[in-house]
């Protein structure tokens, strides 16, 4: 495929940015009442309001057009079919497969992969059932109250994200927490008001040898032995991984194992055998609803038309934002407490997929690619960053995700919460003009401070409950916008090859912290830092 910056698609848009990029959503609402309507858009429980956005019909036409002349649904199809999309790992990027339903059938290298993705949900099921219900015991007989679930990247942002969002529908009497760090504030934290006896860890790690999580697991390890000695390993420590060796070296009977598969990327194995810990917190039933929630945005993102195909649509206005109008930041914020790491979540699902500066073929995109992705709960951030976000200087498109019904009965305090996420969304887009503030009898001193430009764009996210259901269909329509997005720069969304070269210096650099008698062959600045902290070390 031919770079974006050589595609007539992609020139067609820029020449009608240059045309329409400057008009503001004042001009447009007034000129196209209805557009309310036509940009309203609904897909597995969610409701989306895209009017917001500095676009016009045309606009979405020339994306769209744009989305097929680079061969979105073609791509979109190889995935679901299984084909090696992940091009530099020579892989698939089946994660859609992980939330088909029982009984349908994907063959890819001569296996039925849903078959497997089964057995192990049914293995998942009977060992939470087990936990839940104490049948399941530790090393001096009694039931286990905690989890601890070690995994770092996706093997933690999922399952920690998960598990604030759905904390109303878990076991409240099972207390589940998450080590990701290896910084050992993080597992000494988590761990310092529980009883060995009472906990089961999860180390989550395909490989089982990354090295964060590894590191942490073996001081769990450390921790639970010294309390119950070595035979109780087996009965407090089970495994997310598929190398049954390393695991069974480590003490945990193999059988006490939930693999998943190399098609798999972490940052998409929330709904694998990495969503074990969620399992545990809210039972095999909720988590099938969850899986339920996916399957059913998949279906919209794989079956619906581009023109009203939400995920597609959402991608599509990244690309407008991002390419023509030179956004760096996109903002994620969730007028939903439960949804606090969300954004976090969405970091990693964004960036890491991506971040990248060349096509599929190894040539350079021509265009910018991901953005940055933050933001944090309302109404928290009315009170930090939104006063960039109103009269600053750079322009951030944002998402609001809106809850229509809380999980609890303070009504009064939903409605206010709600409020306040219309309002923003209004006065992002509307802004304040000088001429409202001085019929308003605003001091003319004070008319410039005031005003308000407003033009920032923003998708309103609405969905009914936050239930598992609708928190796997909302996971879903990120990732399928990240999916388009990546099509259209045609690079690779599935690898994540600038993380292995950090892990790689940090090897090299803890041996020789490990050992420093032997020689530094860093840069001046990386040499002098190594000594200046084994210096300070010596001396603490």
């Amino acid at each position: 495929m031919q770079p974006l910056s050589d595609s007539l698609a992609w020139n067609a848009l820029l020449a009608h940015h240059a045309q329409v990029g400057a008009t503001h959503l004042r001009a447009l609402f007034s000129a196209d009442a209805a557009r309310v309507g036509r940009m309203s858009f609904r897909a597995a429980g969610i409701e989306a309001d895209l009017s917001k956005h500095r676009a016009t019909s045309t606009t979405f036409e020339l994306l769209v057009a744009l989305a097929h002349d680079r061969e979105v649904e073609a791509r979109r199809d190889a995935m679901f079919s299984g084909e090696r999309i992940n091009t530099t790992e020579g892989r698939a990027a089946l994660h859609v497969a992980l939330r088909m339903p029982r009984g349908r059938s994907l063959v890819v290298d001569g296996r039925d992969v849903v078959r497997d993705v089964h057995e192990v949900l049914d293995r998942m099921a009977a060992f939470c059932e087990r936990v839940r219900t104490g049948a399941w015991r530790g090393a001096t007989g009694l039931p286990i109250r905690n989890v601890v679930n070690i995994g770092i990247g996706g093997s933690d942002l999922g399952p920690a994200m998960c598990h604030l969002a759905l904390r109303p529908f878990t076991r409240r009497e099972l207390t589940v927490r998450f080590v990701s760090n290896v910084d050992g504030t993080d597992l000494l934290e988590a761990t310092r008001d529980l009883d060995p006896a009472e906990t089961l860890v999860i180390v989550s790690s395909k490989t089982f040898t990354t090295i964060e999580t590894m590191t942490n697991a073996r001081t769990a390890r450390e921790w639970v032995v010294g309390a119950l000695g070595d035979e109780a390993v087996g009965s407090h420590f089970v495994a997310v991984s598929t190398n049954l060796a390393e695991v069974a070296a480590f003490g945990i009977d193999p059988a006490n194992a939930f693999g998943f598969w190399d098609w798999v990327g972490g940052r998409y194995s929330l709904d694998s055998a990495i969503g074990l810990s969620t399992m545990l917190a809210i039972g095999p039933e909720r988590f099938g609803e969850l899986l339920a929630g996916f399957h059913a945005l998949d279906e919209h993102f794989g079956e619906t038309t581009l023109e009203g195909n939400l995920p597609v649509l959402l991608g599509l206005l990244s690309i407008w934002y991002r390419g023509c109008f030179g956004t760096q930041t996109h903002a994620v914020l969730p007028y939903d407490q439960s949804l606090a790491r969300f954004p976090a979540y969405l970091q990693q699902l964004v960036m890491e997929s991506n971040g990248k500066r060349v096509t599929l073929e190894g040539v350079p995109v021509g265009a910018a690619t991901a953005p940055v992705v933050w933001g944090e709960p309302g109404t928290n951030g009315q009170h930090s960053f939104f006063q960039l976000l109103h009269q600053g200087t750079t322009l951030v498109p944002v998402d609001l995700i809106v809850v229509a019904q809380p999980q609890h009965d303070l009504r009064h305090h939903h409605d206010l919460l709600v409020s306040n996420a219309i309002a923003q969304a209004e006065a992002l887009a509307f802004g304040r003009t000088a001429a409202e503030l001085r019929r308003e009898g605003v001091p003319e001193t004070l008319v410039p401070h005031k005003t308000m430009p407003g033009n920032t764009p923003s998708t309103v996210l609405l969905v009914e409950r936050l239930t598992p259901y609708a928190l796997g269909s909302l996971i879903a329509l990120y990732e399928h916008s990240v999916f388009t997005q990546g099509a259209i720069w045609g690079i690779d969304s599935f690898d994540q090859w600038g993380v292995e070269l950090g892990k790689q210096l940090a090897g090299v650099i803890a041996g020789e912290i490990a050992e420093p008698a032997g020689g530094l062959g860093h840069d001046a600045s990386t040499n002098a830092l190594i000594e200046r902290y084994l210096e300070l070390r010596s001396d603490a």
